[in-house]
């Protein structure tokens, strides 16, 4: 596939789920709520979390902003339902280092995230496709705190 072609690809992804996001909402009684913004931009989360036993039984999110924090969130939200609180912040590392360009550890399937990795280009865009996974370590270390 050229490298057009999964530009575009991407594109698709990306505005797939800015336009249809995944886990839109709140959790009532969620064990990690967290608000964060981007005021550099505008963006805003609400970040819930269902968090029993060590592991992220629901992930939901309310917000604002633009087409990559929104979709971002979406990506974000599907991509650590069921997973180990652990492997969720190990996701987020990876996230960050795909982010800023860096080499980046492969073992964990990332799926529809990878989609994002155009965004590296663009530093001024790099807090707005990061904020809902900065959200999502601060309200694990809060609510572990």
């Amino acid at each position: 596939m050229s490298f057009n072609n999964l530009d575009t690809l991407y594109r698709q992804v990306i505005m797939d789920h800015y336009k249809n996001p995944r886990n839109k909402g709140a959790i009532e009684d969620g064990s990690v709520t967290i608000e964060m913004n981007n005021p550099t931009c505008g963006d805003r989360i609400h970040l819930t979390l269902d968090v029993d036993n060590g592991i992220v039984k629901q992930a939901k999110f309310d917000g604002e902003g633009c087409s990559i924090s929104m979709a971002s969130a979406s990506m974000m939200t599907q991509a650590v339902k069921g997973q180990q609180v652990e492997t969720a912040l190990k996701m987020s590392g990876i996230f960050s280092d795909m982010m800023l360009g860096k080499e980046y550890d492969d073992s964990i399937d990332l799926g529809d995230i990878e989609a994002l990795q155009g965004v590296a280009k663009f530093p001024a865009r790099i807090k707005c496709a990061t904020l809902a996974w900065k959200a999502m370590e601060k309200g694990i270390d809060e609510n572990q705190s």
